[in-house]
């Protein structure tokens, strides 16, 4: 009981500060106090840590640390992938978007959700069967372990770099705007109450806190639905046309070409939204907490079902907001004329303008609960990359015990997690939903690729997924840093001196990605590529039957 009652303190002394501080965030004017999103708050740190200090009795070994033993059923894995995958770009960032943009931010909803049926059909049966706890076993069952470990732990890592960064954005404006925090100090609460509920938890206090924030997450967005639609009398006829009247864009909301404004980019986004699910590696590890393939496919079918209705349900809230929050000069900031806090919390004023103050601080909390869930899977597949890929597998080539390696792994959590909240400062003023979709696009170009040519390409080699992986990983890191989004608005340079021109690069990356693991596999003729091909048929096998299917970190 003692380490619990070290965590509860913990969080505690985290929360403290908000109870002490009610200064605004808004040219420091004062806000009132509220009181029920405080106590929510608290409420759902201490739940959570009391899974996480029952998880962590629980959790002894290497496999209960990574995949919680395989003992999650699939309607179980299935719940926590949608909370793993709603995060704060989904239910702040698509909201804050639509808010912004209007039709346009439907863009991110459809591209988010239409990227399961590649999972589902190509993806999650062979992971179950090839892998044990990182898609690196998958990508490394026949091709080199070290190269191909080390080039999926960077793909792990810099996909994991960038998707914290949205977490730990949201996180911090919704902190900021509620309490009335400085956002530095924002992050840093939610970068430690990540840390605990990794280091401590693992796979299993990660699955059920996840569980848990899915069901709020749904139960909190449906009604926040259904009173936008009860105050337009369930006309969506009516809610478009007063959201038409009172935004500054007016009709031009209704069409494309507000957000998105040329088709290289909206086809560069849409292939990054699209087969960047599929290169996840927090999203590729549930798949490994089922006991088998068929549950591994239940898990898709019950997390597509849930996404596809939430992502509806956030377009309602974003053109509610319109209408109610827009209009509303308590949420808007008299000296600028925008929305408190940025577009990210157009959802959050929209709850209070819907359900009051005892609402908001409810949907408060559970946007709390969203980031708290996604950024420990995050955290989770992360340190996963540097302990069981780089440490025990290629510095330790397999000679390493458990314990050491789940040290390793808690190590490398604190690390992660000082990295988060160090990013998260100084990326304060992105939406969350365009930086996840740079996440989406780095995993899209270097994971995806990777995995997908390593089940289904007989021809693959190590040489050739190494240079082609590492030519989409650098392509797409390096057009990133030099898209208006990060060589303008991050960096500080003037507007329109971005040297690439676009804001999203999977177009390219993904096809410099694809054609150098397919051109340096072709002109591959040395013995290791002669063990990486005749090694085909015995993984065809096997991923499509899951005969032998204990865990490919040692074959």
């Amino acid at each position: 009981m003692n380490r619990f009652k070290m965590w509860l303190v913990t969080a505690l002394l985290a929360a403290a500060p908000m109870l002490a501080n009610a200064e605004g965030i808004e040219g420091g004017t004062k806000q009132a106090t509220n009181w029920s999103a405080i106590s929510m708050f608290i409420g759902f740190v201490c739940l959570t840590l009391c899974i996480t200090y029952w998880a962590a009795r629980q959790t002894k070994s290497a496999a209960q640390f990574y995949s919680a033993g395989g003992g999650i059923t699939g309607f179980q894995n299935g719940i926590a992938i949608a909370g793993d995958y709603m995060s704060a770009a989904s239910f702040l960032g698509i909201s804050g978007l639509v808010y912004m943009s209007g039709y346009d931010g439907l863009i991110y909803s459809v591209g988010f959700l239409v990227g399961w049926p590649v999972v589902t059909f190509l993806i999650a049966e062979p992971l179950r069967n090839l892998g044990k706890f990182t898609f690196a076993d998958v990508a490394s069952f026949r091709l080199g372990q070290t190269e191909t470990r080390i080039l999926a732990a960077l793909g792990s890592l810099v996909t994991v770099a960038f998707y914290l960064i949205a977490q730990m954005v949201g996180a911090g404006k919704l902190i900021q705007i509620l309490f009335g925090l400085d956002y530095w100090m924002a992050v840093v609460i939610v970068g430690i109450l990540m840390i605990i509920y990794v280091t401590f938890g693992g796979m299993l206090a990660t699955t059920w806190v996840q569980i848990i924030k899915a069901v709020l997450l749904l139960s909190g967005a449906s009604f926040m639905a259904f009173a936008v639609l009860l105050h337009f009398g369930f006309s969506l006829e009516a809610m478009f046309s007063t959201a038409v009247q009172v935004h500054p864009k007016h009709l031009a909301i209704m069409s494309p070409g507000t957000l998105v404004s040329n088709p290289i980019s909206a086809i560069s986004l849409g292939l990054a939204l699209i087969f960047g699910t599929a290169g996840l590696p927090h999203i590729l590890m549930r798949f490994f907490t089922v006991s088998d393939a068929k549950a591994a496919r239940k898990s898709v079918f019950v997390a597509t079902g849930l996404i596809g209705y939430f992502y509806i349900l956030t377009f309602i809230i974003g053109f509610g907001a319109i209408t109610l929050v827009m209009t509303n000069p308590a949420f808007i900031d008299t000296a600028t004329h925008a929305i408190k806090g940025g577009s990210n919390m157009a959802a959050i004023h929209l709850a209070n303008a819907v359900g009051g103050n005892l609402f908001l601080g409810f949907i408060s909390a559970v946007a709390f609960a969203t980031i708290l869930a996604v950024v420990s899977g995050l955290a989770l597949a992360g340190a996963s990359a540097i302990s069981h890929d780089l440490f025990a597998t290629v510095i330790r080539k397999g000679r390493v015990d458990e314990q050491a390696e789940m040290r390793v792994s808690k190590i490398a959590t604190v690390c992660l997690g000082v990295l988060a909240i160090i990013l998260g400062i100084v990326f304060e003023n992105q939406n969350v939903a365009f930086m996840v979709g740079l996440a989406f696009c780095i995993a899209a170009s270097c994971n995806f690729p990777v995995l997908l040519l390593s089940i289904y390409w007989r021809g693959l080699t190590t040489r050739g997924a190494l240079i082609g992986g590492l030519l989409g990983l650098s392509s797409a890191v390096i057009m990133v840093i030099l898209s208006p989004a990060v060589w303008e608005q991050t960096i500080g340079h003037a507007k329109g001196t971005a040297p690439f021109p676009y804001e999203n690069p999977a177009l390219f990356s993904m096809t410099i990605a694809f054609v150098g693991i397919w051109l340096f596999s072709k002109m591959d003729n040395s013995a290791r590529a002669k063990i990486d091909r005749d090694g085909f048929d015995a993984q065809f096998v096997r991923c499509q039957t899951g005969i032998g299917a204990t865990g490919a970190s040692a074959h």
